[in-house]
């Protein structure tokens, strides 16, 4: 009987860091910190504003996340690629779901609010950050589907682009789980079927030269600290790619199920290395 895909024997083995690889975990460390933490207090800032003349509605700090998250990758000295045009219809944006640095990538290109697990709530730094940049948490708890569902019409009622991983859980890269269809049960109520559309988009990761090719996954429970080093220290760096895929709109699709399968389909289809 083969292994599971995710069993920790099979994790990423990450050779140690060299001198120089230190060296250059602090200096994109500082500099990478200085960048989110400090644009991270001027949002808070704007928000004081933003938040009692706009309510739900964000018209600036969105830009502020773009511009740290755009800029994220320059400092890791990380290509960025996208293809593919954005979705100007309101509805939702659906990716593979392979890394931390997933929410950097997202987010460089679009204007996005990201739905997460309730427990990243909780974690330090990240945490913060989730709450300050408008994330909607959820706990995976069927009890808890209907008032789930109630806040995400009032987010997508709003205007907001939410984004999630229909995948449940990250991966090592190489590889498409398939789509789990609960969370599109939102987008079929009464007054959002007819409006609303889902924009599939794929997510690719190529590895430094020399490396492991799952390099950049993060998954199972891969400690995110080593990861983030190893991240941090390498040269040369690989890439991320995005690839925005055409909208569909929800009321072509009789049920979420036939919805989440054509966008994993697509989402599968375009990844170059994915298995299943």
């Amino acid at each position: 009987m083969s292994r599971p895909w995710d069993d920790p024997a099979d994790y990423t083995r990450m050779p140690p860091i060299p001198a120089m690889g230190w060296l250059r975990v602090l200096l994109r460390g500082v500099t990478l910190a200085m960048l989110v933490f400090g644009c991270l207090l001027i949002l808070l800032l704007v928000r004081l504003i933003e938040r009692p003349a706009f309510g739900v509605h964000r018209p600036w700090t969105p830009w502020i996340t773009q511009f740290v998250c755009r800029n994220a990758f320059r400092i890791l000295g990380m290509q960025f690629e996208s293809e593919g045009a954005l979705m100007q219809e309101r509805g939702a944006v659906v990716a593979n779901h392979s890394s931390w640095l997933d929410i950097f990538a997202l987010n460089a290109r679009k204007r996005i609010y990201f739905v997460s697990k309730a427990e990243v709530a909780n974690w330090p730094g990240i945490g913060w950050l989730a709450k300050a940049t408008g994330t909607v948490f959820i706990n995976r708890d069927p009890r808890e589907a209907r008032g789930q569902k109630a806040v995400f019409e009032a987010r997508l009622l709003a205007g907001h682009k939410l984004l999630f991983f229909p995948e449940g859980t990250s991966t090592d890269s190489i590889r498409v789980l398939p789509f789990k269809p609960t969370l599109f049960a939102a987008f079929f109520a009464p007054e959002l079927r007819e409006v609303l559309h889902v924009q599939p988009v794929t997510v690719v990761y190529s590895a430094p030269e020399g490396a492991d090719r799952r390099f950049y996954g993060w998954w199972g429970e891969m400690d995110f600290g080593p990861h983030l080093l190893h991240v941090l220290a390498a040269r040369p760096q690989g890439s991320v790619r995005l690839i925005y895929h055409a909208p569909v709109r929800v009321a072509d699709f009789a049920n979420r199920k036939a919805l989440a399968a054509h966008c994993e389909a697509v989402i599968r289809a375009a990844h170059p290395a994915a298995i299943a």
